[in-house]
């Protein structure tokens, strides 16, 4: 049978959503450290091996505990080992390499068929992100390579953190036990928050902002 791309290599380029990250089997989501560390995916079977393009956004949902509720208004069903076996399904490298967690609670019943946010909100984000971009391709030189897709020689030479930056991220990656892959990446975002506001070197508010995405709570649990 010829190799041929799954749903990894097919999402290059786009988005590849993961609902209720945590149900998946283990071979399933360990299977996303290489694309989401190298943009590629290897497959090898007993006569024939593949490399496939994977760059690719990775978006994943996961409920705090297996009934959903635990942290909530609602009432958690769960026992303590029930919903750390849960959280353990997601093991530290995969973990690691998920840049930006975020908390969506509940939304109230009137808010349902509201009409959303003001438009003249999500046009001032979309000029801010485009200007980002610009940003980002004049820095590299190349139309499609963003921050995410620094290396490590990129991050030191663009990264260009001032001295309470660096103090800052230095101090919370002993406090926090932040990997050296975790340490690099948080710089990744940092530069991109740095670029959303226009500024040239990553400052400690910077540095906050994308320690705060870390989602170290949901880790440690």
């Amino acid at each position: 049978m010829s190799l041929r791309p799954g749903e990894i290599s097919l999402a290059h380029r786009g988005v590849l959503f993961f609902d209720e990250l945590p149900e998946f089997g283990r071979l399933t989501l360990e299977a996303l450290r290489q694309p989401l560390e190298d943009r590629i995916i290897s497959i090898a079977r007993a006569k024939d091996t593949a490399e496939y393009p994977a760059n690719f956004i990775l978006v994943a949902t996961a409920n705090p505990c297996p009934c959903g509720y635990y942290g909530t208004a609602g009432t958690c069903r769960c026992l303590p080992s029930q919903i750390i076996r849960y959280r353990q399904k997601l093991s530290g490298p995969i973990l690691d390499r998920i840049d930006l967690y975020s908390d969506v609670h509940e939304i109230k019943h009137d808010k349902l068929l509201s009409q959303g946010a003001n438009r003249q909100a999500d046009d001032a984000v979309r000029q801010r992100i485009a200007a980002a971009r610009v940003i980002q391709n004049q820095r590299y030189g190349q139309s499609n390579k963003l921050n995410a897709d620094m290396t490590n020689a990129d991050i030191k030479k663009y990264g260009r953190l001032d001295i309470q930056a660096t103090e800052l991220l230095n101090a919370a990656a002993a406090q926090l036990n932040i990997s050296a892959r975790s340490y690099m990446r948080t710089v990744k975002v940092a530069r991109t928050i740095a670029d959303l506001e226009a500024s040239d070197p990553i400052t400690s508010s910077h540095i906050s902002e994308a320690l705060a995405y870390r989602g170290q709570a949901y880790k440690e649990t």
